[in-house]
């Protein structure tokens, strides 16, 4: 048995080590931002301590195998090229994002796949003008999705050489459902873990990871913690099914649920997520750091870091940390301010 100090150095070391992920999640750049964009990651990211960039393109790319799925603006490979070598020269790791099963519309606009594609909606035909609902989803069983998505996948892996890919897969409200022909009456966690699979097998065909938001593979009944941050559609059980090197974002933004040890605890690796809380953002660091120095070495690997949301879109963030737009709204400020409140953490750490 060790004695006390000698436990007490080694969890004090442990938790100074720094973070194998220390990210920022932002909205992919318009085309007019391209410039903005550059600058903020070869001057605000190495300066902030910022190793990974995970990018949400969704249908804002100009994809060149189903032109019909862009949604303008739309950034061009030359444009996403320039993003990727500007995060090597950076120290950065680029990962692209799609917000693939759930997520497919938002209010009365829906997103690329799906109005070019309405035969592989979720619950065709019903809900017009996106009516009474929160976000479509598409049928994850449809016999044509994956030729499509995989497609889409693919042509931003080539154009940013990326080793990680985030499918999104938040707030999946719409799985199941009795409208669709193929998924109802199925189990909705074996189905959200098929989706799950479906899209690591691919990625890991082209040598890439898949990251995810957790929020479907937790229990909202038994954490107590609300349908958004966790689901009450039956899909939590997929934490026991999905591939074990699925990299789990666990995003929390008004509390800082103690639920990423959780999710190392089975086996996933993850990272917490926090948006405009510093005092959030700030404990689940905490939280990271000593499930880090405590943990069986096994679980300590799997806790990875820290990705800061942001949902303000990219240049009214970016425009606001530096300090170029001197009235943002709310929650633009909120967002910088957790943000540097909580790399400046981190680069204490180092």
């Amino acid at each position: 048995m060790k004695p006390p100090v000698v436990l007490l150095l080694l969890a004090s070391a442990a938790m100074a080590d720094p973070l194998p992920v220390r990210g920022i999640h932002l909205g992919a750049p318009r085309p007019d931002e391209m410039d903005l964009a550059l600058r903020f990651i070869s001057e605000a990211l190495p300066r902030e301590g910022v190793n990974t960039l995970v990018l949400e393109f969704n249908y804002r790319y100009r994809y060149a195998s189903h032109p019909e799925v862009v949604d303008e603006p739309a950034l061009t490979r030359d444009d996403v090229v320039r993003l990727a070598e500007a995060c090597r020269r950076a120290g950065v790791r680029l990962v692209p994002m799609i917000n693939l099963l759930g997520h497919q519309s938002w209010a009365k606009t829906t997103f690329g796949l799906l109005r070019a594609h309405p035969e592989f909606d979720e619950t065709p035909g019903k809900y017009p003008d996106n009516e009474g609902i929160y976000c479509r989803s598409y049928c994850p069983l449809h016999p044509e999705i994956h030729k499509v998505i995989f497609a889409l996948i693919g042509e931003l892996l080539d154009a940013s050489g990326a080793s990680d890919f985030h499918a999104g897969m938040d707030e999946v409200f719409l799985l199941g459902e009795d409208d669709c022909p193929r998924c109802r009456g199925r189990d909705r966690a074996e189905l959200f873990a098929g989706e799950v699979a479906a899209l690591r097998d691919f990625l890991a065909s082209r040598k890439a990871r898949l990251w995810i938001w957790g929020d479907r593979l937790l229990d909202a009944r038994i954490t107590g913690i609300g349908k958004w941050e966790a689901a009450e559609n039956g899909t939590a059980r997929a934490i026991d099914l999905i591939p074990r090197d699925v990299v789990i974002c666990d995003w929390h933004y008004e509390a800082p649920h103690p639920t990423a040890p959780f999710f190392a605890l089975h086996g996933l690796p993850v990272v917490s997520s926090p948006w405009r809380k510093p005092s959030v953002a700030l404990e689940q660091l905490q939280i990271m750091r000593r499930t880090r120095a405590t943990a069986a070495p096994p679980v300590a690997e799997r806790m990875l870091g820290m990705l800061q949301t942001t949902w303000v879109g990219f240049g009214p963030f970016v425009r606001a940390y530096f300090n170029e737009d001197k009235t943002p709204r709310a929650q633009v400020a909120e967002a910088v301010l957790c943000f540097r409140e909580l790399f400046a953490e981190l680069r204490r750490m180092q």
